[in-house]
């Protein structure tokens, strides 16, 4: 039924969706469903105690600065904290190069205010991480699609797409939402080679590259184009736009990120800000500060990686226990997430249905695929729960398969 208000929205709003994966977490508040739909951290890692600390010390000692006002770049000292950590793991920035912003959502909603005009084409790995293309999807983007598989993007795949003229790239290198899928260093560096030769733009999506808890560490798709290009200096000025956030390294209600970039469009990523809500929250920042400035952060990342090396060890067997041979799965050797591969014929939305009457639930797969496809496949989140909420939320799921495949004659 129509509203007079219909007529009044701006023609952006006919692109805008609600997102698949906060519609689920509305049926999931039910206590008795076991939820592995949320990208949620768990919340048993927060440092609570170190929070609270560092919040008393901030009202006590920085409280005129923290409850103020502050500048739209960020706090100072947050944004040279980033630069040490960035320039000893990956290459030599400066602050001149970092925007904090209110979460992840908000750095990929601001690239694509400066970015996309409507029509523009965005290369994206397909699956990808659905937040993106919600906040593109207002500013009327339209996607050209480079299959994944278990090595991530298909990078050989990747000059056909290039030649269309996207604007620029989007990749999640590093256990990849939704998959759980890491890029190869040789990937890496055929994209940036790609990238470089055609023009166009990477942007670098890392919420989870310090959650690696098994292989060897790979270089930011970031680090192999300054290496690509031969730059030594303490201010990056390459072709890749670097993202990453405190959600999953402390906790998602700072709603803290950060985007690091040539200076150029820093400015222009700032001027976009202001118009949206000034600045990030100066109290948050300077309690993320308190809490990181000392190497805490460092020594809990590891308490981090531990449990979600546990659970993901508890998912992998459970499925392996209880999942028909026909399902297949990703191995993520880091992160939040795996993805679940059910025979091409089936379809993961009755499915859906079916898990929530036994009380689990998932993502189904569609949401992540520009075109909607995918309708056989499902993100499971294996960080939330506790293992022997795990255990039983696979088995559940395992049964609702096991019927959803005898039901469709497909056993």
């Amino acid at each position: 039924m129509q509203t007079p208000w219909d007529f009044r929205y701006a023609q952006r709003t006919q692109r805008m969706g609600s997102s698949a994966i906060r519609e689920l977490l509305k049926l999931t508040e039910n206590p008795e469903i076991i939820s592995f739909g949320g990208g949620l951290p768990a919340p048993d890692v927060f440092p609570m105690e170190k929070i609270k600390e560092a919040c008393n010390n901030v009202i006590d000692e920085l409280g005129a600065v923290a409850l103020q006002y502050g500048s739209t770049e960020g706090y100072t000292p947050l944004r040279e904290m980033i630069a040490r950590h960035t320039s000893r793991y990956a290459c030599e920035v400066s602050t001149q190069n970092i925007l904090i912003t209110s979460g992840s959502q908000q750095a990929l909603d601001l690239l694509g205010k400066i970015f996309i005009n409507r029509g523009d084409r965005i290369l994206v790995e397909s699956p990808t991480y659905l937040g993106a293309l919600q906040a593109w999807n207002a500013y009327g983007a339209e996607y050209i699609t480079v299959p994944s598989d278990e090595n991530g993007m298909v990078t050989e795949q990747l000059e056909d797409a290039l030649r269309i003229g996207p604007k620029f790239i989007y990749v999640l290198p590093n256990f990849q939402n939704p998959t759980g899928t890491t890029l190869p260093l040789k990937r890496r560096e055929q994209l940036v080679e790609l990238a470089d030769r055609y023009g166009v733009p990477i942007i670098e999506d890392d919420p989870y590259g310090q959650l690696r808890f098994e292989g060897e560490h790979i270089p930011s798709v970031m680090t192999v184009d300054n290496q690509y290009k031969g730059n030594h200096s303490k201010t990056y000025n390459g072709n890749v736009i670097y993202l990453s956030t405190f959600s999953k390294i402390l906790a998602p209600g700072l709603r803290l990120a950060w985007i690091i970039a040539p200076p150029q469009v820093i400015t222009k990523l700032t001027q976009a800000k202001q118009g949206a809500d000034l600045h990030t929250a100066t109290f948050n920042q300077v309690v993320a500060f308190e809490v990181g400035h000392g190497g805490f952060i460092d020594e809990h990342v590891k308490t981090i990686r531990s449990v979600y090396h546990e659970r993901r060890d508890v998912m992998l067997d459970a499925l392996e226990k209880n999942m028909p041979a026909n399902v297949k799965w990703t191995h993520p050797e880091g992160g939040l997430f795996l993805w679940v591969t059910l025979p091409e014929e089936m379809d993961t939305i009755p499915l859906f249905q079916r898990a929530i009457e036994k009380k689990v639930a998932f993502v189904p797969g569609h949401s992540f695929h520009p075109d909607g496809r995918g309708k056989n496949s499902m993100r499971l989140n294996f960080s939330y729960c506790k293992p022997e909420l795990i255990r039983e939320g696979i088995s559940r799921l395992a049964q609702a398969i096991k019927e959803e495949m005898a039901a469709a004659g497909k056993t």
